[in-house]
């Protein structure tokens, strides 16, 4: 068994089971990474794959447990790589972040610019998306860390530390009917059409859940996945906007008129996650530092060790996680 066989296993898996397109991930020809499967086959004595005609179909139940070993042989080479590189003092590297694209335009930008400054020789990439395209590259091992809102229970291989609390803002036209009402009502905000972010959240920070849990139609006129088209569309006369606080701007956004929605959408915690099992970097933990103070090295790797959500939160329990950081223009 060698270590390339490993790769090219990993690689079809993670591409869907497609080995021309593993392949060309693998910069490498489909042939030799249909050889290399069989002969790591042949060594097992099993199938790791079942086949229809000469196409991948799935992974047998004794495959899935070679291809969960490999994944975590491969990360620990790539830990090992990581941890040589700290001890070196290198510090080149790569950081891929995914995030929504409110985070990417309205808190990310001094925070990355910061850590450019610090770190000018490590690639900054980042992937922005929904909550479930976020956890799409996550399980792909495409980003190296995740940073969302809700929707813990898409990410349950990462390490989630809560960031920041943020609560929603309703944006509408200055002279809207519902500026004459500081604390309007979730019935008095059904009579209008909305335009707000595709819906991505889980539990109770849902629309459709608490619209439908208070007996009222929700009446959408449309949904985005950014906060720069609902405002402009807003701006248009569509319906009331629904955003993020951060995401509105001094100076940039004043023709609108804002309404506190924090008595209707309480409050969320925006998060930072990674892979448990990853060695992380000496710069990631110093980008970590730059996002907010609380995220120290001994609180990280205390998160790390916890075994449970009762034992995350006790890692944070003297922690009053702040509010939303202010937006960047």
């Amino acid at each position: 068994m060698k270590l390339h066989q490993l790769r090219y296993l990993a690689a079809v898996v993670q591409n869907g089971l497609n080995i021309t397109t593993a392949a060309k991930k693998l910069h490498t020809s489909q042939p030799g990474v249909s050889k290399q499967l069989k002969l790591l086959e042949d060594e097992l004595g099993f199938p790791v794959f079942e086949r229809d005609g000469r196409n991948l179909s799935r992974v047998t139940p004794a495959g899935q447990q070679v291809v969960d070993r490999a994944l975590r042989i491969l990360e620990e080479v790539q830990n090992i790589r990581r941890l040589s590189a700290d001890v070196r003092g290198d510090n080149s590297g790569s950081l891929s972040i995914g995030t929504t694209h409110t985070q990417a335009r309205y808190v990310l930008p001094a925070i990355v610019a910061a850590f450019r400054t610090a770190y000018p020789d490590v690639d900054l990439h980042l992937h922005q998306g929904t909550s479930e395209q976020i956890a799409d590259l996550a399980k792909g091992e495409r980003i190296d860390i995740a940073i969302a809102t809700g929707a813990a229970d898409l990410f349950p291989n990462l390490v989630l530390l809560p960031w920041y609390r943020w609560h929603r803002q309703i944006v509408v036209p200055k002279g809207h009917p519902l500026t004459q009402d500081r604390s309007p009502s979730l019935k008095s905000l059904a009579r209008h059409p909305l335009v707000t972010y595709t819906f991505s959240f889980s539990g109770r920070s849902s629309l459709p859940a608490l619209f439908e849990s208070a007996g009222l139609e929700l009446n959408v006129a449309l949904t985005a996945a950014d906060a720069d088209t609902i405002k402009t569309y807003v701006r248009l006369g569509l319906g009331v906007g629904i955003v993020a606080g951060m995401a509105l701007t001094p100076g940039v956004d004043d023709d609108l008129a804002v309404i506190d929605a924090e008595h209707l959408f309480g409050s969320h915690v925006t998060w930072i996650g990674f892979d448990r099992g990853r060695l992380l970097r000496g710069y990631l933990y110093d980008f970590l530092k730059l996002c907010s103070p609380h995220l120290t090295r001994r609180r990280i790797e205390l998160a790390v060790r916890a075994k449970s959500a009762e034992d995350l939160a006790a890692v944070f329990a003297d922690v009053t996680l702040p509010e939303q950081p202010p937006a960047t223009a």
